[in-house]
């Protein structure tokens, strides 16, 4: 079996939850001895040369299609514009190469192949992850980028044969575009079983808590600040970002962190590893990465009802919260500063056994291309 997978780069040459999946499907299809016609792009072409990321076995049946990413200017719309050109060279330069058995789409990068009508008789899913374009938004100018959105995902995927959802209120949200169930492949994201901890668990008796990720008003920053500033005088615990977070926007206490964007695995495994909570206080996600990586490193999670968080948070390992909620957010910390440590060695002890059991790469790719064997059978 031969996958056409059309992306918009892969991690670690392109940073993203979008990027590291694309990463992680081309590493385990190879793994099964599925060949893999990769479609990707990154800042450097030079650095694409030898795919340092994958293995010399895994190479062997990964074909890298470099495409040049291109760039209209800054007017609104410029992502989608760009999109549409960047999805138009994936499909030309796929036209021209041997077929595939299926074509495995994520995000917007089949907009071109789709629009109108689709332009190929190949068997055609795509995978939108968040789709938080049609989640909460923080603000009036997150309202109006949603709306840019909506149309091109809407059309991408009612013109796909068939709609990958993480699960969750993400599915609702592809049956409300007009999607029937028959046409929904729900398979969640995962991460390698090599994150999962090996060392004792522990609790600090200053309580660390840990946030990770970039810079987005979607990620509600703002408001994990906001509760932080009032906590620091009432409360003992620590706090470390991970993430871009300017200046301007960080707390002067010593109990307060910031290490800035890392992209060394080693350095974000340690963090987490010293860490007792992840807190993920998102308007809008689709499944994160980081919360996976935080409860295979034993970590209980405050996180948002959002996307498909639900399908990774409940109260077996830690607390959710409705988006934007700042007192919600406050009692969430406080009781988790204030949680005995053997209710708190329980939770972190929960996320392990949750995340081996449903979140490990080596059981999704199985799904993943049982499902695709399916969706060829009919085809």
């Amino acid at each position: 079996m031969k996958v056409a997978l059309f992306t918009d780069g892969i991690y670690p040459y392109m940073i993203g939850g979008m990027q590291k999946h694309s990463f992680y499907l081309a590493k385990y299809f190879a793994l099964h001895q599925i060949n893999v016609d990769l479609y990707h792009t990154a800042p450097d072409s030079s650095s694409l040369d030898n795919l340092f990321c994958f293995s010399e076995d895994e190479k062997k049946y990964i074909q890298s299609i470099y495409i040049p990413y291109p760039k209209s200017g800054k007017l609104p719309g410029h992502y989608i514009r760009e999109m549409y050109v960047y999805s138009q060279s994936m499909f030309e330069k796929m036209e021209q190469r041997p077929p595939a058995d299926f074509i495995y789409v994520q995000g917007l990068c089949g907009m071109y192949m789709l629009d109108k009508s689709k332009q190929t008789k190949l068997p055609v899913g795509i995978n939108f992850h968040g789709l938080e374009m049609f989640q909460h938004a923080p603000n009036v100018r997150t309202k109006l980028e949603q709306l840019l959105f909506k149309p091109s995902v809407s059309m991408s995927m009612r013109n796909s044969d068939y709609v990958f959802s993480l699960g969750g209120k993400l599915t609702d949200i592809i049956r409300k575009n007009g999607i029937p169930a028959e046409r929904i492949i729900q398979i969640p994201i995962g991460i390698d079983d090599s994150w999962i901890r090996s060392l004792p668990l522990k609790v600090n008796s200053k309580r660390r808590f840990v946030f990770v990720g970039r810079y987005e008003r979607r990620k509600g920053i703002e408001e994990l600040t906001h509760v932080i500033k009032q906590l620091l005088s009432k409360q003992k615990f620590r706090f470390e970002f991970i993430g871009d977070i300017p200046d301007g926007k960080k707390i002067k206490s010593p109990d307060v962190v910031y290490h800035g964007s890392l992209t060394d695995v080693a350095k974000i495994k340690n963090i987490l590893l010293d860490a007792d909570v992840l807190v993920c206080p998102s308007y809008s996600e689709g499944m994160p990465t980081v919360i996976l990586e935080a409860m295979a490193s034993g970590l209980a999670v405050i996180a948002s009802r959002v996307g498909a968080v639900e399908e990774q948070v409940d109260a077996g390992n830690g607390l959710l919260i409705n988006p934007g909620s700042t007192s919600e957010l406050k009692k969430a910390i406080i009781k988790l500063i204030e949680l005995p440590e053997t209710d708190l060695i329980k939770l972190k002890n929960y996320s392990i056994e949750k995340m081996k059991t449903h979140f490990v790469w080596d059981r999704i790719i199985i799904k993943t291309i049982d499902e695709i064997n399916r969706v060829i059978s009919k085809k």
